[in-house]
């Protein structure tokens, strides 16, 4: 399956993320989670798949995504808005753990689990994936958390640059099988790359579709 986007999506998705966007608030524990304003999608990802390279690149706001990395503030969820209420965005620390310490690590997973399964007004979770690496135990983990916490999710492959063109047919089919045998996932996926723009207007289409329909 592969969408195909008319001017009319890709301009709706390109006006939706010309207007303001703005860091809103980190949340450290359930408690201080806000209201959910607009339609709210939120991005997750491993460590380095390049999560606050594709927000930026996505806004058009190349220091949006910095603010939820200063200090304090990495192992939360970092809320922006976009458009003025439109959209609210969230951007979820990366997972791996590789470097956490264990406490944070369980800390993490319980707000993680929270906010999914106790978040009704959540509309879509974007799954990051390095196009390098493809899918691999960690993003599993996620896809089943999101599955049991009833979630729909999307996977969108990160640094579609850095793999040879020749490479992406057979990466694409095999994500996409993937997704198809998860019972929240979306079965179409979108191939990105910060670096060039690839992919952009198309996820912009996407997202704009979501704040539409619930318009």
């Amino acid at each position: 399956m592969t969408t195909d986007w008319t001017a009319d999506q890709l301009e709706r998705g390109r006006l939706l993320f010309t207007g303001p966007a703005s860091f809103v608030m980190g949340v450290a524990i359930p408690e201080q989670l806000p209201d959910v304003n607009g339609v709210e999608i939120a991005f997750a990802g491993r460590s380095n798949a390049g999560k606050s390279s594709l927000i930026n690149a996505l806004t058009g706001h190349k220091e949006l995504a910095r603010a939820s990395n200063t200090p304090g503030r990495t192992r939360e969820l970092n809320f922006f808005d976009i458009g003025a209420g439109k959209l609210t965005l969230v951007d979820m620390p990366g997972y791996g753990y590789a470097k956490a310490a264990k406490v944070d690590v369980k800390k993490w997973q319980g707000l993680l689990r929270t906010y999914l399964r106790a978040r009704p007004g959540l509309t879509r979770v974007f799954v990051l994936v390095d196009a390098r690496h493809g899918v691999i135990g960690t993003d599993l983990e996620m896809f089943k958390l999101l599955d049991e916490s009833a979630v729909t999710f999307q996977i969108v492959l990160t640094k579609g640059d850095k793999i040879l063109t020749k490479d992406e047919p057979e990466l694409l089919e095999k994500t996409r099988a993937i997704a198809k045998k998860r019972p929240a996932a979306f079965p179409e996926v979108h191939l990105t790359s910060s670096v060039t723009g690839r992919g952009f207007p198309e996820l912009r289409a996407e997202i704009a579709g979501l704040v539409s329909g619930r318009n």
